[in-house]
Formats: structure tokens, C-alpha cells, sequence
């Protein structure tokens, strides 16, 4: 009879719980550490880079430096850590899909994300003038170096695509592989968050000590926006759409200066 049939979950709040607690395995604790350091960005680019040298594309660190080989580096990079993100999930078993992006509807993210672009942008501007306020050291970048990138019309263009894609949509992946791995293996999501935040803060020391701190609350919030929504498709349209608004600002910064 009907009355003895348990009732079944729905799928679709199955993909959207969090995944259940495995057991301990040194082996596949230390294969999603070595995932999570090759998917972090810093490997690839080295290797992106050593190439470039070899080929003689770049001969001195100024080269390196130019606006032109610093957004290659950054949009092949993107494209290698999707790679390795869609090879290992795979290889795991994981469906990318379910895993990065859940089983909402993908209008209802997107919304969420552009109505919380002006909250994270209000909040890293309140953010830095506090810390500024109350530790004026920590203010020791005055002029960004990314100001390079306003130079002609075409630096700033492509600095607006690298921005969107190797910022807001390459490292919300990398942050919601990441914390999926360490909820699964390396210690819980909360340890994940942490460890995530302060390596997304001290990719921006050279924006200053000020930024870096901000950011690094910015980055708490964009992981726990993907936590709790089980994809990440808010956090990378919120991500998205600050760079954006940075890119807007800095060329204007730069074609109207204040003096």
C-alpha cells in the first residue's frame, strides 16, 4: 500500500545539501591537499610564465610586468584551472555541475549576486577608511599599480575582461572547489573559509596592507555566500560585477585626477 512506501527525497535538495561527512583517509586527504595547491593558481602561473620565458616572449622581469603578457598569464591560467577543476571533480566521480553550481535556477543566482555588488562595495570602502583610521601604517600603497592597465584604450579593455574572467569567474571556482574539498577531506568548511580568505587577502598585498585586510573579509563573505548557496554562481556575479565597478573607477581616477 501507498501508506508503506517511505517517502523519497527530491533530487534536487539533494544536490543542494552538504555533502556527508567522509571517513578519514590519508591518501585522499592528501590528494585534495596537492589538488587544491595545483588548482590555487600560483603553480600554473609559474608555469605559464617559465614558458613564456623559454619561448623569449619575456626576457627581463620588466617584460613580465607589461599589461599585455600579465593578462595573457592571467586568462590561460583561467583556462587551465577550469580544466583541472572539471579533470579532478571528474576523475572523483563528482559531477562539475551539481557540485559548483547546485540545482537553483541560475536567473534567481544571478539576481542575488548583482543585488549584493553595492553592499560588498560599501562594505570594502568602509572597510579600508576604518583600517586606515585606526592603522595609517597599513596604508603603504598610494597609487595602485594596476593603474598601468589605464594607459591606452586597449589596455583598458582587455584589463576590464581580466577583471570579470580571471577575477570574479576564475576565482569563485577556484573558492567553491576549494571549500568543497576541505569540507569533504581537509578539516570542514569552516577551516576551508579561513584558509581561503586569508590566501584571497594576501593575493592583494600589492593593492596595499589596507586592501589585503579588506579583502580578506570580502573573501569570508563571497565563501559563505557560496556555503550557503551551494553554488557559485552569486558569489561569481557579485565578484564580477565589483571588479567591474573597480575598472569603472580606476579609469576615471586616472582621467579625472584628484588633486
Amino acid at each position: 500500500m501507498d501508506a508503506d512506501v517511505p517517502p523519497q527525497p527530491d533530487p534536487i535538495d539533494a544536490r543542494l545539501a552538504p555533502p556527508p561527512p567522509a571517513s578519514f583517509s590519508l591518501r585522499a586527504s592528501l590528494s585534495a591537499l596537492l589538488q587544491i595547491v595545483l588548482c590555487s593558481g600560483l603553480p600554473t602561473q609559474l608555469a605559464i610564465t617559465g614558458l613564456l620565458v623559454a619561448l623569449g616572449v619575456a626576457r627581463t622581469p620588466a617584460d613580465l610586468m607589461a599589461p599585455g603578457l600579465i593578462a595573457t598569464v592571467a586568462l590561460v591560467d583561467t583556462v587551465l584551472i577550469v580544466a583541472l577543476i572539471v579533470l579532478f571533480l571528474t576523475a572523483g566521480g563528482e559531477r562539475p555541475r551539481d557540485v559548483l553550481f547546485g540545482g537553483r535556477l541560475q536567473s534567481i543566482e544571478i539576481g542575488l549576486g548583482l543585488a549584493l555588488v553595492p553592499v560588498v562595495f560599501i562594505g570594502l570602502v568602509a572597510s579600508v577608511v576604518t583600517l586606515q583610521h585606526l592603522a595609517p601604517a597599513l596604508h603603504n600603497v598610494k597609487d595602485s599599480p594596476l593603474e598601468a592597465f589605464y594607459d591606452t584604450p586597449f589596455h583598458r579593455a582587455l584589463f576590464a575582461v581580466v577583471a570579470i574572467v580571471a577575477g570574479g569567474v576564475r576565482e569563485e571556482l577556484q573558492r567553491g572547489f576549494i571549500l568543497h574539498r576541505f569540507e569533504q577531506r581537509l578539516g570542514g568548511a569552516t577551516v576551508g573559509l579561513v584558509i581561503s580568505s586569508v590566501a584571497f587577502g594576501a593575493g592583494h598585498f600589492i593593492q596595499g596592507y589596507d586592501v589585503a585586510v579588506a579583502m580578506i573579509l570580502v573573501g569570508l563573505a563571497w565563501g559563505l555566500l557560496t556555503l550557503k548557496r551551494r553554488s557559485v554562481v552569486a558569489s561569481m556575479t557579485c565578484h564580477a560585477g565589483f571588479n567591474a565597478i573597480e575598472v569603472a573607477l580606476g579609469f576615471l581616477k586616472v582621467m579625472i585626477p584628484v588633486k
